[in-house]
């Protein structure tokens, strides 16, 4: 007897399933898909991708599983009709696009015991920009009335400065040292953790993930048509917990996720 399982597909966007130009350099066959706040194109698919997600879609159903925040996933313009989850899983919205009460209040709470260490993050690594000569500067993510995490990017795109602030700055804060002026945040580090990719450089509360939002949906698909099937893609090392959550995983070729694993055998 064939048992049919209803599919659910847990998938980050950006570099997953479409990129800016500058990641595929050589590609003649771009169409946009995501978009700045003036409107302007800033994410484009090429024609493998377009192809993937129109088979993705038509037999599974897909969860966006983002860092973007409300705002910037109403400019992407691919048709998801289920639960999203945005903020590295701080908010889950609803498939008519409401804010998930109950999850809402979980990470209000856990967010609330958060923003100190948060503040102190941000004071030292300023400090330890300025002190260097540096640009970059934190910044407070917020969305939907709650602050999550901070993200520094580097106003000329110099990767190297930011790995330079992880290295000497946030490094041994996260190893509760507490560097900056007078230890501020010292033995606070430990809570958090960091994720850098390209020209971002996020500190995360360890309580803000995606691989828990991704279980609180999971609990309610569940909920709603009892045993599923799930999959999970993505193409950043902060995507693999939430990926190995899934019963099966697809990681795109050329990809920070893909170094680390697949592309060392």
């Amino acid at each position: 007897m064939r048992i049919a399982l209803k599919t659910f597909l847990f998938v980050d966007l950006d570099d997953t399933l479409f990129q800016t130009p500058i990641k595929v350099p050589n590609a003649t066959d771009l169409e946009p898909v995501a978009y700045l706040k003036s409107g302007d194109p800033i994410s484009y698919t090429t024609a493998k991708q377009r192809a993937l997600f129109e088979m993705l879609n038509r037999d599974m159903t897909l969860i966006p599983t983002t860092a973007r925040n409300h705002d910037a996933l109403s400019r992407v313009d691919l048709p998801f009709a289920s639960y999203s989850i945005i903020d590295f899983g701080g908010v889950v919205l609803n498939p008519d696009g409401s804010v998930d009460a109950v999850w809402a209040d979980i990470m209000r709470a856990d967010m609330a015991q958060a923003l100190a260490g948060l503040h102190a993050a941000m004071h030292i690594i300023d400090d330890y920009a300025a002190g260097a000569g540096l640009k970059a500067r934190a910044r407070l993510v917020e969305d939907c009335g709650t602050p999550f995490y901070i993200v520094v990017k580097d106003p000329d795109k110099q990767a190297g400065n930011l790995e330079q602030i992880e290295r000497e700055a946030v490094a041994p804060w996260l190893a509760c040292a507490g560097i900056g002026a007078a230890g501020i945040g010292a033995g606070v580090g430990k809570d958090f953790c960091v994720h850098r990719n390209a020209n971002n450089l996020a500190i995360l509360p360890n309580t803000l993930n995606k691989a828990r939002a991704v279980a609180y949906v999971r609990q309610k698909l569940e909920a709603e048509h009892g045993e599923i099937i799930t999959f999970g893609m993505g193409d950043s090392a902060s995507d693999a917990r939430f990926m190995a959550s899934c019963d099966y995983t697809i990681i795109p070729k050329g990809t920070q996720l893909a170094a680390r694993t697949v592309e060392l055998l």
